[in-house]
């Protein structure tokens, strides 16, 4: 009995010194899933608590390809590109305009602590195009330009670059902000909305989007319907506007989005431009106000010749939102 038990011992020592792993332990080659609700950050994967589809993934949308994702396939190339867009790539480093950190990036690459410190604005776009599937073939094959996030008309997010990316969407913030261009067909002056008779129609339980051949839209028989009935008019840039508001899902999915978002990066606040009273400021901030801000940030704060996300955006949705998210998860 004693010879049993010192070879029993001896063989379970050679196992330790082997390396052989537990069955309980994960081997070598075995998949890993994702939950399906992550976003990438300097490679690392962080939760959202809304269904997230990255660029790797099968239906996602690739910014890094040089290829036009839509259209004939023998136009798809950089050779057919090469007249309209200025580089095959539509993104550039975040370091771009700062040697040092272009140095040391270069040398090491991004991490998230060092992304930190220089990400401390979100800014928030309506994409004119209605649903995600077109803002993507727009933006990227058409326009040559990127964003980090689309939303789409039923909640799903779709990153299409990693955060430590310098996206093409909104010039002067692009090197310290996070983009998102959200579903929706945009504001117009009331007197030249035709565009929302197209585009949203009322039935026995109410106003609902038509999305022509359906566009894409990741739920199938995804009835799109704003969270308020009927159109917003507001004044952005010093102009009377309309148009329609989100969806629920759209808003259900931003508040997880930035309340994720205001955990990882320390620096952007979750608030929004507010004048001296604490009323949303409606134009863009000047130079100063720009430079001083960190938080969300609405297109129009960057640029005078923009007017997204719009008068029925609601910010304080949004941020009473995040806020109430947070607090449950202390």
């Amino acid at each position: 009995m004693l010879m049993r038990g010192s070879a029993l011992t001896l063989l379970f020592c050679l196992l330790l010194l082997s390396g052989c792993a537990r069955p309980d332990v994960i081997r070598p080659g075995e998949r890993l899933e994702r939950t399906g609700d992550e976003i990438m950050v300097c490679g690392q994967l962080f939760h959202t608590g809304t269904p997230v589809v990255l660029w790797t993934d099968p239906g996602g949308y690739d910014a890094y390809r040089v290829e036009r994702r839509f259209g004939p396939a023998e136009q798809a190339g950089w050779e057919h590109l090469r007249h309209t867009l200025e580089s095959p790539n539509r993104y550039d480093s975040r370091a771009k305009y700062d040697p040092a950190l272009a140095e040391r990036v270069r040398e090491a690459g991004w991490s998230v602590d060092l992304l930190q410190q220089v990400v401390d604005q979100f800014v928030i776009h309506y994409d004119a195009c209605g649903t995600s599937r077109t803002c993507f073939r727009i933006l990227h094959d058409v326009r040559g330009l990127s964003v980090h996030f689309l939303l789409d008309v039923d909640g799903t997010i779709y990153q299409t670059l990693d955060l430590k990316e310098r996206a093409w969407h909104a010039t002067k913030a692009n090197a310290r902000s996070i983009g998102i261009e959200i579903a929706n067909i945009g504001a117009y002056p009331p007197d030249k909305s035709d565009t929302l008779d197209r585009w949203y129609t009322r039935d026995a339980a109410g106003t609902r989007m038509i999305i022509p051949g359906g566009g894409g839209v990741r739920t199938p028989g995804f009835v799109a319907r704003p969270a308020r009935e009927y159109p917003i008019e507001g004044e952005i840039q010093h102009t009377r506007l309309r148009m329609y508001d989100l969806t629920d899902e759209q808003y259900d999915a931003l508040i997880c989005l930035v309340a994720a978002l205001v955990e990882i990066f320390p620096n952007l606040r979750c608030d929004y431009p507010r004048d001296a009273s604490g009323r949303l400021v409606t134009t863009a901030l000047g130079d100063e106000q720009f430079e001083a801000f960190s938080g969300l940030i609405g297109h129009y704060h960057v640029q005078r010749n923009k007017v997204d996300p719009g008068p029925a955006f609601d910010w304080d949705r949004l941020v009473e939102g995040v806020q109430q998210k947070r607090a449950r998860s202390r």
